[in-house]
């Protein structure tokens, strides 16, 4: 399998046992995107609730990748077995899947994949929903195995400045890259010294992801080279969709600076 399924593909193998459906919308003010209305889910959906149960919440910093034991619980209680066929949608086509996709991989997850249009796409194509039901399932056995060169730190993004070894690219706005327009947080727009601006938007299309040829183009014009990638945004939820894109065409190593610019600004402001 690739990266990304089809909805066809999903509704094909919807009842497939070992297949996990996770939903990964959330609420969120911080960024102009228009979420379906309703309260409904595909069938069989689990909530993932990224903000609450799979963060860290030791930490005053958005969105953070929790730790390994953390991260085991909170997939055990949703049933999340290691044999599982993981498969993650939201319902704004392609915006917190990629995050979702990204932190089961940085576990060690290998079988998991993004449903390519998300919940958008399965409601164009006709297929069947469920209304949102809180539920619980079965303990799962799912073991978590980090993988430390997923992530980068603040240390490692000031020692890259110096030493160039990798390639930082910035998934914000043009605007906010280039401190025209302000975070949707209280802290200032900018840019990390050195790094590219691809802007999420860049690698998508009417809520799906762009063809290879495209992909491979918009890599091409920011003429990125064979080194490692690291990639970058707010709060590390749009990194996470340009990397699933560079994953597609590029065979680069690639991390997330999970911190992002909110760190980044943070500390310049101490």
């Amino acid at each position: 399998m690739k990266i990304l399924v089809s909805s066809e593909w999903l509704n094909d193998n919807i009842n497939d046992q070992d297949l996990i459906l996770l939903d990964a919308s959330q609420k969120t003010k911080l960024v102009k995107v228009d979420h379906l209305q309703g309260n409904i889910q595909i069938k069989n959906a689990r909530s993932f609730n990224l903000k609450e149960k799979f963060s860290d919440t030791t930490t005053s910093l958005p969105n953070m990748l929790p730790n390994s034991t953390e991260f085991k619980r909170e997939s055990r209680i949703l049933g999340i077995n290691n044999s599982s066929v993981i498969v993650i949608y939201d319902d704004l086509g392609i915006f917190f899947s990629p995050r979702v996709w990204w932190m089961f991989k940085a576990m060690g997850h290998q079988k998991v994949y993004v449903l390519n249009g998300g919940l958008k796409d399965w409601l164009k194509k006709g297929f069947i929903t469920e209304p949102k039901i809180p539920k619980s399932y079965s303990q799962g056995n799912f073991k978590a195995c980090f993988n430390s060169n997923a992530v980068r730190s603040l240390d490692a993004i000031k020692r890259n400045i110096k030493r160039k070894d990798e390639i930082l690219i910035d998934a914000r706005s043009n605007n906010r890259f280039k401190g025209l327009a302000p975070e949707p947080r209280d802290i200032p727009s900018g840019s990390i010294k050195d790094s590219i601006n691809i802007p999420y938007e860049t690698v998508l299309k009417n809520g799906k992801y762009k063809r290879q040829e495209d992909l491979v183009q918009i890599f091409k014009n920011h003429n990125i080279d064979n080194r490692p990638l690291i990639f970058s945004c707010g709060s590390g939820i749009t990194a996470c969709i340009i990397l699933l894109a560079s994953e597609l065409v590029l065979t680069n190593q690639k991390s997330v600076y999970d911190g992002s610019w909110t760190e980044w600004a943070t500390d310049r402001m101490e």
